[in-house]
């Protein structure tokens, strides 16, 4: 599969001095007894790929309900393109989830709507309400919507149905829909884990591409240590809601995943599983 993202118009990068399009800031969750987050601050600039790494519970999908304005956190600030989210309701959070694009597992897709038709959903925030009832997207809407499909090697399954594509397709029918909903930021929630190895190198393939010739700043949770090194700019790993290592992805050892995966009898934190299931409802 052949990607061509240098084909579509580039997203300008930030330049030195600029604020980066996602910045968290001593950011704490506490779910009844259970401290889902602890005080966690890092900074993902433009044109970066990072993924987090951790067990199951260590707060991966809590950062990433914060971050859209799902949930709030109890203390510390989450900046998304400049606008402090987690202070933000009603128009200006709806607006500022315009900067986040958004990635599944499980894809999200309407299976009996063809590839171009989802990809335009991507529009949504950004189309009259009259025009998406009868779902009359503007010229360029639909142009910047094929033009996305192409650079993610799917241009000549613009009119078929989702459900007849296979998961890999699936999936990059997806990142063309954030792509064409033109955000800052995108965060992929395990996009690789129900996908075959070479899907998954494919999918990994572009969405470094996303990172690095559109300048979006792409947080991407993995369970899969060895995709990790190869595709990452950086790695945030999180234990018990904490971050137990925070650095470039060349230089995790051994020793840091031990800090990140090790084991010590205690039961994980199952309030960053029950967090994540609103995410996928509220993405429209």
């Amino acid at each position: 599969m052949e990607v061509r993202l240098s084909d579509a118009t580039p997203m300008p990068r930030s330049g030195a001095g600029e604020t980066a399009p996602l910045t968290l800031t001593d950011v704490s969750k506490i779910y009844e007894d259970t401290a889902a987050l602890q005080n966690v601050s890092f900074s993902i600039p433009a044109g970066a790929l990072v993924v987090l790494l951790g067990p199951s519970g260590a707060g991966k999908s809590t950062i990433f309900r914060c971050v859209t304005g799902l949930t709030r956190p109890d203390t510390g600030s989450i900046e998304v393109a400049g606008a402090e989210i987690n202070t933000l309701s009603g128009r200006a959070l709806r607006e500022a989830r315009r900067n986040i694009g958004l990635i599944f597992q499980q894809f999200n897709l309407i299976g009996r709507l063809s590839a171009i038709k989802n990809v335009l959903g991507g529009r949504l925030g950004h189309t009259s309400t009259w025009r998406v009832v009868l779902r009359l997207f503007e010229r360029r809407d639909r142009q910047l919507a094929l033009a996305n499909l192409d650079s993610v090697g799917l241009l000549d399954k613009a009119y078929q149905r989702a459900d007849s594509l296979s998961g890999g397709q699936q999936q990059r029918v997806a990142i063309a829909r954030v792509l064409t909903q033109e955000s800052q930021i995108i965060l992929a929630d395990e996009p690789v884990s129900s996908l075959d190895p070479e899907s998954s190198e494919t999918v990994l393939t572009i969405l470094k591409a996303i990172s690095r010739e559109r300048g979006i700043a792409v947080l991407c949770s993995l369970h899969q240590v060895d995709l990790a090194r190869r595709y990452a700019d950086r790695i945030i790993g999180l234990r018990a809601g904490q971050v137990v290592y925070d650095g470039l992805a060349k230089e995790l050892t051994e020793q840091a995943l031990d800090r990140i995966y090790r084991r010590d009898g205690a039961d994980p934190d199952m309030a960053d599983q029950a967090a994540m299931r609103p995410l996928e409802r509220a993405s429209a």
